[in-house]
């Protein structure tokens, strides 16, 4: 399986972090080692000292697709959760200051926490859910999916353009404002329209 990530997918999280908002998705990846095993907390790697959450709505590719189109999109996933980008921020910024690739701060190991999964049908509509991430039982982070720039299938078509999807593929579909740093003993909590989804603990 591959991770496929979609940075500045909301307007206010473009703003916080003072970037150029984009005309098309903007897209990087994760490797399969980046998912954070469950069960298992979240260790602050040594080479950062600004690590951040981005809570995420994700979703799990169900078949093989290509050039999907957008009124498709919908057939190629039946599952959505939320989960978390970690990404270690100060070193982001010096990779992006020389122009270089994200990788080292987006896709080291652990940085991708995926939640429990809900089917797509126990919701009225994909385009307008609420999800939240609480930090010590307190909301840190709050996004609805109606005010994503890209939905979640005109993000499916497009991602389609260029990588072959396939079963059991996960779309990170971008985070709202509020990202912030954790800190060891904080414990993170995922939430999609009040159902947790994740627990993970920062050590």
């Amino acid at each position: 399986m591959k991770i496929i990530c979609i940075g500045r997918n909301y307007a206010n999280h473009i703003e916080e972090l003072k970037n150029e908002r984009p005309s098309e998705p903007v897209i990087f990846m994760k490797p399969d080692s980046a998912v954070l095993l469950k069960q298992h907390p979240f260790v602050i790697p040594e080479f950062s000292e600004d690590i951040h959450h981005e809570i995420e709505l994700i979703v799990k590719i169900n078949k093989v697709g290509k050039y999907i189109e957008p009124k498709f999109a919908h057939k190629y996933y039946d599952e959505i959760s939320v989960g978390i980008d970690f990404t270690a921020r100060d070193l982001q910024a010096k990779l992006k200051e020389k122009g270089l690739p994200w990788e080292k701060a987006k896709a080291f190991d652990g940085s991708a926490v995926i939640g429990e999964f809900l089917h797509k049908s126990q919701f009225v509509s994909l385009e307008n859910i609420t999800f939240e991430l609480t930090n010590n039982n307190s909301t840190v982070q709050k996004g609805n999916s109606n005010l994503m720039l890209w939905n979640i299938d005109e993000l499916v078509s497009y991602v389609s353009q260029y990588f072959t999807l396939k079963i059991g593929d996960i779309i990170f579909t971008g985070t709202p404002e509020g990202v912030a740093a954790v800190k060891p003993d904080d414990v993170l909590e995922g939430f999609l329209e009040g159902q947790k989804l994740f627990r993970i603990q920062v050590k």
